[in-house]
């Protein structure tokens, strides 16, 4: 049996923690890139969930300082709303760049970085991005 190694679960743990908030974010800021707004109807269908899952978040993505929103009114980032989206999807494409120059399929590519996006250490994804980049010369 390996020895014990807390740091490995508790950065797994911070990770989870974290995922939802990130895919939240990440989400409104491409709905409002798309559509000039985002609403929860349009993010319950974005994310297949139900419009009280929805409300839910936003609530606690609200309460967390990340978005600004009213009854019957668009869901907006805050400063720091934005730049989780934007460390999230950064964090997507190098993760996605990475699995498409490995080989794997766009369409599961996708799938994949979806889930590793949220559990890979910067050191590791500058190693994807150095990689990446080597491959495509």
């Amino acid at each position: 049996m390996p020895a014990p190694n807390p740091d490995r679960f508790r950065s797994t743990r911070a990770a989870h923690r974290d995922e939802t908030a990130e895919d939240y974010v990440e989400a409104i800021a491409q709905l409002a890139a798309v559509h000039g707004q985002a609403r929860v109807k349009h993010l319950a269908e974005h994310m297949g969930v139900s419009h009280v899952t929805v409300t839910r978040i936003v609530t606690r993505l609200q309460r967390d300082g990340l978005v600004t929103t009213e009854p019957y009114r668009p869901i907006e980032l805050t400063p720091k709303g934005k730049r989780m989206a934007a460390a999230s999807e950064k964090r997507h494409r190098i993760v996605l760049d990475f699995l498409i120059a490995a080989g794997v399929s766009p369409k599961q590519a996708e799938i994949d970085a979806e889930g590793i996006e949220h559990h890979v250490s910067p050191a590791t994804l500058k190693a994807f991005a150095r990689l990446t980049e080597r491959l495509g010369e």
